[in-house]
């Protein structure tokens, strides 16, 4: 019987979004959620279940496996990686899909009166004709990144049943905690045994980047002087107008909701506090290193003149990098992106090169002498109830991981 990649990475999907995964962004453990750990095994147990060799899970929940060469012409080894954890930005807990075969063109009304519709989402009318799963409007729909392991452990699978398909050593891993910034903090990169790897992980059909943000996060502490409002002229600081000052000194136009392509941005993501204390964080993201460290810099000088204002110190500011722009690595390497759009070419899709708007492990493990572009799962509008992916272009996404696998 012919290998029915359809139904079979269709199924998959459906039964690993059944999972909660979602990282924790305060919890100190790694995996940041136990869920995490049973999901590893789970997908440990798969792989051996479809013919995979050296499964493995680590001490820190990595799940890693091979598929053994089968080309007597000298390949290189190539990795696919992808990530457990769902976006902690929204709810994953009882995820009900909901599938539209043969989509119109119109609205898909969900529960919690959410609507996709492509008035907002114009992308939808790409689609047409073809069957597109939902969240039901509850949940994010876990399209990011559940859709790229289906996608792998499918293309795994397609290969081992067609041994016909010369191929070179091909390696997988699964990693927790992406979504949180944490995903290869402890990714044995060297040992993982491939000359180069893609992250799958991406967007649209026939999306291809090997350019991310330069990315940082922010902590600010605001410290106030809290007295009885009726005898407070004079001596009250109030935190968390602090805070709110300390936002209007940055440039108001670079937020996300402004900016597009290779626009860079501050990005409030938390506030809370007092007349006595506040607290206050962001993401800072550049594609362009020197526009980047000056962003970082426009912060530092905001606070530096907050506590001049006031003469003590009001506000504490700390600001941790999280990765790099990986075009500084892969922009060296035609070899790894030409296989890739050739192999997007062949599935009958058109390349997408864009750079992504956001972070992938592939930015971090590019400069861990792993270089690794980011290919396409096929989903929109990740981390919210608006979430969903086509059919179609999960199929797609498994020729493309096949084709890069061929031998040339």
């Amino acid at each position: 019987m012919p290998f029915d990649i359809k139904n079979r990475v269709k199924e998959r999907f459906l039964s690993l979004i059944n999972i909660d995964t979602t990282s924790d962004e305060s919890s100190d453990s790694f995996p940041s959620t136990q869920a995490q750990e049973y999901f590893a095994e789970l997908l440990a147990s798969i792989c051996v279940e479809i013919g995979l060799k050296n499964v493995k899970i680590d001490k820190y929940c990595y799940v890693s496996a091979e598929l053994e060469e089968n080309c007597d012409s000298d390949e290189p080894a190539i990795g696919f990686i992808s990530h457990m954890d769902t976006s902690p930005d929204y709810s994953a807990k009882e995820i009900k899909p909901v599938i539209t075969e043969n989509y119109n063109g119109g609205e898909i009304k969900l529960k919690n009166d959410i609507i996709l519709s492509p008035a907002q989402f114009p992308s939808l009318l790409k689609y047409k004709n073809q069957t597109i799963i939902s969240s039901d409007g509850t949940t994010l729909l876990g399209a990011d990144d559940k859709a790229g392991i289906a996608e792998i452990l499918t293309a795994m699978q397609y290969l081992l049943e067609n041994p016909d398909i010369k191929h070179g050593k091909i390696k997988i891993a699964f990693t927790p905690d992406e979504e949180i910034g944490r995903g290869v903090d402890f990714f044995d990169a060297e040992n993982f045994g491939c000359d180069f790897a893609y992250t799958v992980d991406g967007g649209e059909a026939g999306e291809l980047s090997i350019e991310t943000f330069n990315a940082a996060s922010a902590k600010l502490s605001f410290k106030g002087k809290s007295v009885h409002p009726g005898e407070a002229k004079g001596i009250m600081i109030n935190a968390s107008l602090l805070a709110m000052e300390f936002n209007n000194a940055l440039p108001s136009e670079e937020i996300p909701a402004k900016s597009e392509g290779k626009d860079g941005f501050y990005h409030l993501t938390d506030i809370n506090g007092s007349v006595e204390r506040a607290q206050a964080e962001y993401i800072i993201r550049d594609f362009d290193k020197n526009n980047f460290e000056n962003r970082k810099k426009i912060m530092y000088e905001a606070a530096e003149e907050i506590n001049k204002k006031y003469n003590f110190k009001a506000v504490e500011i700390s600001i941790k990098d999280q990765y790099e722009n990986m075009y500084e690595i892969l922009k060296d390497r035609k070899d790894i992106f030409d296989r890739a759009e050739q192999a997007i070419k062949a599935a009958g899709a058109e390349p997408v090169i864009k750079p992504i708007r956001g972070g992938t492990d592939g930015a971090r493990l590019s400069f861990m002498n792993l270089p690794c572009p980011n290919i396409f799962t096929g989903g929109h509008n990740f981390h919210g109830p608006y979430e969903y992916i086509p059919l179609e272009s999960m199929i797609k996404a498994v020729k493309v991981i096949v084709n890069i696998c061929r031998c040339r």
